[in-house]
């Protein structure tokens, strides 16, 4: 029976952790377990021991933190942004989304360039660039989805007759 041993390029394997916006990050990352110990933990054993094959454990449980991090910051992101679609001003609202397709053009572009770089840094270059787009498409999707949430309840008619004032 073969035993694999992890090494720090198999925290590569899966989607890189998305990169969350400053105008939403207090929301996103409240709560959030950041691995912040368990990768402490992990550095702290490469410094002992200075080789990968003795920190099996340590790579495991960082790794596993971190695909569990990155999903619940995905869905939490991708809830935001439906919030926004339903709450913020419209035009505020198709101003973003059309920022976010802006954002999802030029990450695509410089995905197509990154297709020409060889060797590592390539690859690094288009995983990091792959994820971004995956994640920049997943939240113009749900900001679009909240636009058109609100469009659908939305009165179409003018204004009523009745106002309603709460004091």
């Amino acid at each position: 029976m073969e035993e694999t041993i992890l090494v720090g390029d198999d925290l590569m394997t899966g989607p890189p952790s998305p990169l969350i916006p400053p105008e939403i990050a207090s929301h996103v990352l409240e709560g959030v377990d950041l691995c912040d110990g368990k990768l402490r933990n992990l550095f702290l054993c490469l410094q002992i021991n200075d080789i990968e094959p003795f920190c099996q454990d340590e790579i495991g449980l960082y790794q596993q933190c971190a695909q569990k991090r990155d999903k619940e910051l995905r869905q939490r992101l991708q809830d935001s942004e439906h919030k926004l679609g339903l709450s913020m001003p419209l035009d505020e609202a198709k101003q973003r989304a059309a920022q976010l397709e802006s954002e999802v053009t030029t990450l695509e572009r410089r995905l197509i360039l990154a297709s020409g770089i060889e060797g590592v840094e390539g690859f690094r270059q288009r995983w990091s660039l792959h994820g971004r787009v995956t994640d920049s498409r997943g939240r113009l999707e749900a900001l679009k989805q909240g636009i058109e949430k609100r469009q659908k309840v939305a009165p179409v008619g003018g204004s009523t007759t009745k106002k309603w004032f709460f004091w």
